[in-house]
């Protein structure tokens, strides 16, 4: 690295990396950090509520047969409950698409911390430049991704509601 800073330290897991000073306090590395932080807790967030929409869906239509087993009243509404539920589930998990947002924000998560250590290591697109040079870089490749997944996100909306709409 050009710089003679210190740096500041921070965990990543097992690792200690290293942010030089200039870069630790620019917008442009501020705003990947905060871009990983949200793109990582959306992630969690949607592959919590995917499995457990599934991991709900499944245990109910599991229990159908035993619910068979009941009195014949009481089978008949546990049995047409747990139907009304998972199709309920399912719809919830259509709607908010949890699959498709888990991967979607986890692929972006993970370029950015991608970005992140080609910054740190001087290398790919910022092989040979100076520390403006890099931080310029650092932001317009940082927006490239941010804004690749936002239009991709938009564009799948946009393809949901039309088939919802024509259905």
């Amino acid at each position: 690295m050009a710089s003679t800073d210190k740096g500041n330290t921070t965990e990543t897991g097992a690792i200690a990396i290293v942010v030089p000073d200039y870069a630790a306090v620019h917008p442009a590395w501020l705003r990947m950090e905060d871009q990983i932080q949200w793109y990582d807790g959306k992630s969690l967030d949607s592959h919590f509520w995917y499995r457990w929409l599934k991991i709900a869906q499944v245990a109910l239509a599991v229990l159908i047969p035993v619910m068979s087993l009941l009195p014949a009243d009481l089978a008949k509404w546990a049995t047409a409950l747990s139907g009304t539920v998972i199709a309920l589930l399912e719809a919830v998990q259509q709607m908010n698409q949890y699959s498709t947002l888990w991967v979607t924000y986890r692929a972006t998560a993970e370029r950015l911390k991608h970005e992140k250590y080609l910054f740190l290591s001087a290398a790919g697109p910022y092989r040979g430049l100076q520390e403006p040079e890099r931080l310029i870089q650092l932001a317009e490749r940082v927006e490239e991704h941010v804004s690749t997944e936002h239009a991709n996100w938009f564009n799948e909306t946009q393809r949901i509601a039309k088939t919802e709409n024509k259905g």
